[in-house]
């Protein structure tokens, strides 16, 4: 998710750990948002997988039982990942907090993109250095060009690639409304638009853009379940639960796209394969380093 390189047991069931997962949350979760995924075409929770076969049912009921909240929410901060969520981790974005959110790969710390001081309590969190840039995430595609300049890509690949496992990094442009002190001294950006309901209903309801980051020390494997970073929820206002990630701990496909007709691939990631592909069917050329 970083733009720059990154027991079984018995457990009470669905209904007795998570009470709020009525119906309408179900009903929820099995909807696509605007944007359906071209890398996958079923929603296990909250996400789409292209690992998850259609009509796999019971990886659903699984993914859910393997739900932490009920279990392990010792300091009270772990909620699941569902709508009826959605407009608290709205409300501590705009309290300037950090939560963490599951996506179509691996967790993520999230904060409001334009506030300095949530997105430097990031930093402090991962024990990461200022001079490795944060990634943005926004709702839908069609958000994008508030935060970056597309109009020299080719028509309809943002549209190919994305809902989806990828990281697009493109020129930051003087029109974005980005604040200045996020990235500086760059001229591009990494955005994202994962494949997963609930962070990007988030994103539409901040009605800004999110600083993500994959939810782990800087330099640690990434996080495909919450205990995974359990020694840092004390510093997050919340953590959204959405089971154990099918994707594998490589998170995003990352391509940099600031090059007219080119692209390079910065992080092989999760998708690498089908990116290639969509990027090459658009006449894209993979840019090569002179020696």
């Amino acid at each position: 998710m970083e733009y720059r390189i990154p027991n079984t047991m018995n457990v009470p069931t669905t209904a007795q750990r998570l009470p709020l997962l009525n119906a309408r949350a179900f009903h929820f979760l099995s909807l696509p948002l605007r944007g359906a995924s071209k890398f996958g075409s079923h929603v296990p929770i909250l996400c789409h997988s292209r690992r998850v076969k259609v009509g796999s049912s019971n990886k659903m009921a699984l993914s859910l039982e393997n739900c932490d909240v009920g279990v392990e929410n010792k300091l009270g901060v772990v909620r699941p990942a569902t709508e009826h969520y959605a407009k608290e981790a709205i409300q501590s974005l705009k309290a300037e907090k950090v939560i963490v959110v599951p996506t179509d790969t691996i967790y993520g710390f999230a904060c409001d993109a334009c506030s300095m001081e949530a997105v430097n309590r990031i930093y402090k969190i991962k024990g990461r250095e200022h001079t490795r840039p944060l990634a943005i995430c926004v709702g839908d595609v069609s958000d994008i060009l508030r935060f970056a300049v597309t109009d020299y890509l080719p028509q309809g690949l943002l549209d190919s690639l994305l809902p989806g496992p990828v990281t697009v990094v493109l020129r930051r442009g003087e029109s974005s409304i980005l604040e200045k002190s996020l990235n500086p001294g760059l001229d591009s950006i990494g955005v994202r638009v994962p494949d997963c309901n609930f962070i990007r209903a988030i994103a539409r309801g901040l009605g800004s853009a999110l600083a993500l980051t994959s939810a782990n020390l800087s330099g640690q494997p990434s996080s495909v379940c919450i205990k995974d970073f359990e020694n840092l929820w004390q510093h997050c206002a919340f953590v959204y639960d959405g089971g154990v990630l099918p994707s594998g701990r490589a998170g995003s496909t990352i391509v940099d796209l600031t090059r007219l007709g080119k692209y390079k691939i910065i992080r092989p990631g999760s998708a690498n394969e089908e990116t290639i592909a969509i990027l090459e069917r658009h006449s894209l050329l993979e840019e090569t380093t002179a020696t």
